[in-house]
């Protein structure tokens, strides 16, 4: 996990994890006992997980969701529903980056339901809110969307949380983007622009400053702001460059594009354009 966590691209632990979980896969094959058994599911619905994220981050929905879906069976095998949760909500994310929002609904209440069951001291019911959150912008429901972010921050009153997971790694700094992105996706630049800057000041890898760069991007737009739209969309180009990331910062660059419509008659903004999708176009989804 370490060595995902540390990667420029996530590509680079799949070899690895395709080997662990081949050696898994013959050992659950073989006789084993109840307890070796649960065990084994664990540790295939941790790998299955972090491949799923890989396949996502190269923008490889179906690889994704067939991993996703494999890691929520073994989970439920080992009866962790913390990790069966969280299977479940890494699923939603595809939906919701396909602006496949009513289907990602009943995924999420279905892990809401599943984290209630998991241990009181994981951060999982939280990040459910979260992404919950995320869902509610995405079909217009601002009430919801603010209910369910103020239960994600419910996270910093939680007492011995449960040290982060390869598969679990929410524990509430990333709030302030999330609820800023919500705000985007809602319209709402006036709420999303403050937070954006906040969250900018504390983004501490490449893939979260550029996420929070094409915010404010599209804040930019939003707003009629093309100086701010140009400046913080090229930044948020040069990260995606730097990561490699065209699943996650790249995604977010395509949808900007959108948004440069009716400011293409800027010269800055038609180069901005043809950065976004050259970038876009180069990376492509990986196999």
């Amino acid at each position: 996990m370490a060595q995902f966590a540390e990667s420029r691209s996530k590509r680079d632990v799949l070899p690895a994890a395709r080997q662990q979980l081949a050696t898994l896969n013959a050992s659950l094959n073989e006789p084993q006992t109840a307890a070796v058994q649960r065990r084994l599911c664990t540790l295939a619905g941790d790998l299955f997980q972090l491949c799923g994220e890989v396949f996502f981050d190269s923008d490889n929905y179906a690889d994704a969701a067939q991993c996703y879906a494999e890691a929520a069976h073994v989970s439920k095998e080992a009866r962790e529903f913390d990790l069966w949760a969280c299977a479940m909500t890494r699923h939603a994310f595809i939906n919701i980056y396909e602006r496949q929002y009513k289907h990602a609904s009943p995924l999420l209440d279905g892990a809401a339901q599943l984290a209630v069951r998991g241990h009181p001291t994981r951060t999982t019911r939280y990040w459910v809110a979260a992404v919950q959150a995320q869902t509610y912008a995405g079909l217009g429901n601002l009430p919801a969307c603010q209910r369910a972010l103020d239960r994600a921050e419910q996270v910093a009153s939680l007492d011995d949380k449960a040290p982060a997971t390869g598969w679990l790694r929410f524990e509430g700094s990333r709030l302030d983007e999330e609820r800023a992105s919500c705000f985007v996706t809602l319209r709402r630049p006036d709420l999303a622009e403050p937070a954006l800057y906040k969250a900018l000041g504390q983004a501490t890898s490449a893939r979260r400053r550029g996420s929070v760069l094409v915010d404010l991007a599209t804040v930019g737009a939003q707003r009629g702001d093309v100086d701010q739209l140009v400046m913080s969309g090229a930044a948020a180009v040069d990260s995606a460059r730097k990561t490699a990331s065209v699943g996650y910062v790249g995604r977010k660059l395509g949808d900007l594009r959108e948004h440069l419509v009716p400011y293409l008659g800027d010269r800055h903004v038609r180069y901005l354009d043809s950065q976004i999708k050259d970038v876009v176009s180069a990376s492509g989804p990986k196999q």
